[in-house]
């Protein structure tokens, strides 16, 4: 049975391998590599997480099956020029192989309920141009393109 709950500093050794993971995956698509060198998380991955895990305005959550965690999410908060405030999904990620059977859902469905009890104005998530499948699953819970980043390579 697939289940979320909030991450705590027990979880911080599965945190780490999975963000390690994402990162290798990501910076394997279109766009990847940038978004490696400009977004993803430095190394060492444990003090960021840490940092994350302590912040107040910071929603780690794990995902499970069965008790075993298999994906996770960590989620900020952020001030709009206007004041109001902006739920950000920096990291969402399940293992390959436990995708498609609900626990990247309940993540999600965790995160919007989380920004809704916040009174945030929106949740942003980042999809790489390759990514398919992750443009599919965000624009299941309602997020559309709201601007699109073009980028082009100077280097050999």
């Amino acid at each position: 049975m697939e289940g979320v709950r909030p991450a705590g500093p027990a979880d911080l050794p599965r945190l780490a391998t999975l963000a390690r993971e994402v990162t290798t995956e990501l910076a394997g698509q279109k766009g990847g590599i940038v978004w490696r060198r400009r977004s993803a998380r430095p190394e060492p991955v444990e003090d960021g997480l840490t940092a994350d895990l302590d912040a107040p305005d910071t929603l780690v959550l794990v995902g499970t099956i069965d008790g075993t965690v298999i994906g996770y999410a960590v989620t900020t908060i952020e001030a709009v020029a206007d004041e109001g405030l902006l739920a950000v999904v920096r990291d969402l990620y399940v293992e390959p192989g436990a995708r498609g059977v609900g626990v990247g859902a309940a993540v999600m469905d965790t995160v919007l309920a989380w920004a809704g009890e916040r009174g945030c104005i929106g949740v942003d998530a980042l999809a790489l141009p390759g990514s398919r499948a992750t443009k599919n699953f965000f624009e299941g819970f309602g997020l559309v393109a709201r601007a699109i980043v073009v980028h082009r390579s100077l280097e050999p």
